[in-house]
């Protein structure tokens, strides 16, 4: 029997031990994770903290809780039965009135400190809160406290609540199931004990309900109550004095109800109670409610004006538009063809026309080389090259082990031969081969460049595509590179990974990821390291789940080596009279530059402003995470980018919140919205894009973010934003504003124009009939001076292939447009200018007007004529097209035109 036993006990050890192991395993190489990467506190702190919280809080409960169940356990008696007024016989004994509470308390404390263990960021943002640097115009209190303070009473007046209601309600149920507690009419009849301890308890619910009232008057302003979000007429001039009234009214009902305990004024304090009552539902309901329908609605501009104006300067400080840069922009259109090639070669020679999309696709031909090889996404950057800024497009070449051959997909190959991608390519956004095709400045395997680029370091463990654990330093060869018929080698030199250094780290390996191999494996040595968590999202957000990320991170080349830089976000929906966005957020500064090095994984967490207030807190909750963006190195801060989501919100509150006036805000007079344009046949937002140009009234050229805006519901252009992306005046914000006096074409009014002239839609016609595609690509609005010039590249993709190739590129000025093969072709042609100076005709808007008629009697003798000279045009129109002279092709379907409108005169 005893064996028997002891067989259950062992087999039962065996069985917890197997199933906690995993458990176990993951959060011991957690540990050795956040070590690895730097950021033990990152670890530590969020579970010292739930643990200290949770602790914290159940220590209360229980306390509380069972000191006052102990002391209400006085009225059983020793022999008292708890179910005596239930007519059931049992005997409930001191000692076991002891346990029952004991074990209740004990499980509503645990309840607690879990539930309550998860608002750890609450508090430590609350020990460690910093200034906001502004006041909110209500109450005059820094926005910091909104940020950090005001969410932390909310924290502990809800558990404190919870706590005095529970212990109440149980406290009264155990009187009054002993009969020491009992209503007769208005009077509350019972033991001297158990009116005093429930009294006390109720009292004590009215003065933290008090304070309730008191925190519900500072919620205020995120009131939506009136046209705009934060405390409205109605909420200052009614709500706010209500819950005055209130919070003074649940004070006297909470003193009243002690002082009955000696001077027996039942009457008083339940009159008191009920005014409490009734008044929440009158004052805190009703009035305001009477007060909205019949002071404010008959005179809501006035009443609300003044919240308004609250409403519009803080929407605008929490999303960064406070100190944007407001300047008019009088477009002329007087630029020059030559002043353009001169004085802003610069911008003619960074204008994207490749479009990440098609381009996408190109790189994936091209230079994918293996299967195994993919591009996740193209990134927009600029690099000097020969001493000039160049706009450019630059992709990694990532590794995916998804993508081998099946026969391939073994263990060893996936872990431990296939752990890392391979270089990139990187070619000028504005430079077309004469195949259609990019100019690739970096390109092949390993890394060639005719630019002067240099790729010390090419390999990636790290990226968006680096989903599995690696092992490196065993004894299999490293895939490095393929080179022809044979493939290239090596050895990981970089300091990441985890060692595997003992039994136990292989053992607990082993659990993680659910392979043996880690133990029986004769390829690991002491000196082999795991990598894992390599994608970089993963990798960073592991560390600092707290911040918002942009979409997408970008690829830097700097001192020969690869870098992942993203962009983070410190946001808020707690910023008092800002208006929230869709997401819930209304406030977001971008307060953090994250760096990813490609080869070694070593993650840096860059403030722009260390002063910003969430940053400010969150370093002190995690001190070390964050370092100054000084102390990055140069070749890095050279290409920092000014995010396009944080770029693309601001432009969305910017569409309401240009308007400073209340009047003109409540109105809505001047709402404008984001442009629409055609791409790849679909209509679309315009999305915000990166340009390298001299802003209109500056002296040299810097890369900027610009987006353009229509008035709702219009097509044509009111303004455009731009931000600025190079040091020292990096994130200033420059908003253009065209006169209202004046039509200034939109993109969607420039799609309008292309597709009804004669030449391009005739060209498009022909391309699709062929059995080609025609992709629109994006239409850039690029402002030159006083003058504003639109592009878009046009992409041929063939039936049956997936490579798409760059053949057109239309340009608008004023009120001509034009269609060449070059950018420098098409701008020449729109200006009426050659490239070697001949003046040349724009491609025409419509076909040139028909001549005078004919005389009755030539009419006969001429239409065999002309229908011969048509032919003759439209073979001469078809030929320029091939050999892609649009001017020339402009005029032949002019003059098809005329000859058939003449033939159609001849026919009446």
């Amino acid at each position: 029997m005893i064996r028997r036993y002891l067989g259950l006990v062992i087999a039962a050890v065996i069985v917890g031990f197997v199933t906690s192991f995993r458990g176990i395993a993951t959060l011991f190489t957690d540990i050795l994770w956040f070590r690895e990467v730097g950021y033990p506190q990152a670890f530590w702190v969020p579970i010292a903290s739930r643990v200290a919280l949770g602790v914290v809080v159940a220590v209360i409960f229980f306390v509380f809780f069972y000191a006052n169940l102990r002391l209400a356990g006085r009225s059983l008696g020793r022999f008292t039965s708890l179910f005596q007024p239930l007519n059931v016989p049992v005997q409930l004994t001191e000692g076991r009135a002891r346990l029952v509470f004991l074990l209740v308390s004990v499980v509503l404390a645990v309840l607690a400190g879990f539930g309550s263990s998860s608002y750890w960021m609450v508090v430590q943002q609350f020990l460690h809160r910093a200034s906001g640097g502004a006041k909110d115009p209500l109450f005059g209190l820094d926005v910091g406290f909104y940020l950090f303070s005001l969410p932390f009473y909310r924290f502990t007046y809800s558990i404190l609540m919870t706590l005095i209601v529970l212990t109440a309600a149980s406290v009264a149920a155990i009187y009054v199931l002993t009969r020491s507690l009992a209503l007769r009419g208005t009077r509350v009849v019972g033991t001297s004990l158990a009116r005093h301890h429930v009294a006390g308890l109720i009292a004590l619910g009215f003065l933290l309900k008090a304070w309730g009232y008191r925190l519900a008057a500072l919620g205020l302003v995120y009131s939506p109550r009136g046209v705009v979000f934060g405390a409205s007429y109605t909420d200052v001039h009614a709500q706010l004095p209500a819950l005055k009234i209130l919070s003074v009214m649940a004070f006297i009902a909470g003193v009243l109800v002690l002082a009955d305990l000696f001077v027996r004024a039942e009457k008083l304090t339940l009159g008191a109670i009920g005014a409490l009552v009734v008044g929440s539902f009158l004052l805190g309901t009703v009035y305001p409610a009477a007060v909205q329908k019949l002071s404010v609605e008959p005179n809501e501009l006035s009443r609300e004006r003044p919240y308004i104006r609250y409403n519009i300067e803080a929407t605008r400080e929490a999303f960064g538009l406070s100190d944007i840069d407001v300047r008019p922009f009088d477009v002329r259109n007087d630029l020059s063809f030559d002043r353009l090639m001169t004085a802003h070669r610069d911008t003619v020679e960074s204008i994207r026309l490749w479009d990440w999309r098609p381009l996408t696709q190109t790189y994936k031909q091209l230079q994918e080389i293996r299967v195994y090889y993919d591009f996740n996404d193209i990134d927009i950057d600029r690099y000097v090259v020969d001493g000039r800024t160049r706009q450019v497009a630059l992709s990694a070449r990532e590794l995916s082990v998804a993508e081998l051959p099946e026969q391939a997909k073994t263990w060893v190959n996936e872990h431990l031969v296939y752990t890392h991608g391979y270089g990139l390519a990187m070619n000028d956004v504005s430079e077309v081969s004469a195949e259609g095709l990019p100019q690739f400045m970096i390109r092949d395997i390993p890394p060639r460049s005719d630019q002067g680029f240099e790729v010390t370091r090419p390999e990636l463990y790290y990226g968006e595509r680096t989903d599995n654990y690696v092992v490196v330093g065993t004894s299999a060869r490293e895939f490095d590179y393929p080179t022809g018929e044979a493939n290239a080698y090596t050895s990981y030199e970089g300091r990441g990974g985890v060692p595997l250094s003992s039994f136990w780290r292989k053992a607990a390996f082993a659990a993680r990821f659910g392979s043996l191999k880690f133990l029986m494996s004769t390829d690991m040595t002491r000196d082999s390291r795991v990598l894992y968590i390599r994608n970089i999202h993963d990798r960073v957000r592991t560390i600092a789940p707290f911040l918002l990320y942009d979409r997408d991170p970008y690829l830097v080349l700097a001192d020969g080596r690869l870098f992942w830089m993203w962009d983070a976000y410190t946001v808020s929906g707690l910023y008092p009279y800002s208006q929230p966005i869709e997401e819930g957020i209304n406030y977001i500064r971008n307060s953090v530059k994250v760096v990813v090095d490609a080869y070694n994984g070593d993650v840096t967490f860059y403030t722009p402003d260390p002063d910003e207030p969430i940053v400010k807190s969150l370093s002190g909750v995690f001190p070390g995470m964050f370092v100054p963006l000084d102390k990055m190195p140069e070749a890095l801060k050279a290409h920092v980018r000014y995010p396009e989501d944080l770029f693309t919100i601001q432009a969305r509150v910017l569409n309401t919140y240009h308007m400073t006036d209340p009047d003109t805000f409540y109105n809505r007079e001047d709402f404008w919205d984001f442009p629409v344009e055609i791409y790849g046949g679909e209509r679309q937002s315009v999305q915000p894009y990166y340009v390298f140009m001299r802003a209109p009234g500056d002296e040299r050229a810097e890369y900027l973010l610009i987006l353009p805006f229509t008035p709702s519901g219009k097509d044509n252009m009111i303004a455009w934003l731009a931000a600025r992306n190079d040091f020292p005046r990096y994130g200033q914000l420059v908003l253009y504003t065209f006169p209202k006096d004046r039509l200034v074409y939109g993109p969607m009014q420039v799609e309008s124009r292309i597709d009804q002239n004669p030449a391009i839609s005739q060209a498009l016609t022909l391309w699709s009939q062929r059995g080609s595609r025609v992709v629109r690509g994006n239409l850039l609005v690029i402002p030159v001076e006083n003058s504003v010039l639109y592009v878009e590249p046009l992409y041929l993709l063939a039936e049956r292939s997936e490579l798409p190739e760059l053949k057109r590129v239309i340009a608008a000025f004023g009120n001509a447009v034009a269609m060449d093969t070059t950018l420098e072709g098409a701008l020449a042609a729109v200006f009426g200018v050659a490239p070697e100076g001949r003046r040349v005709p724009a491609v025409p808007e419509q076909v040139a007007p028909a001549p005078p008629q004919a005389l009755p009697e030539e009419r006969a003798a001429t239409v065999s004529d002309l229908a011969g000279r048509a032919v003759r045009a439209y073979e001469d129109a078809n030929r320029r097209l091939r050999e892609g002279d649009f001017a020339g092709f402009g005029e032949s379907l002019a003059e098809l035109g005329r000859l058939l409108r003449e033939l159609e005169e001849r026919a009446k």
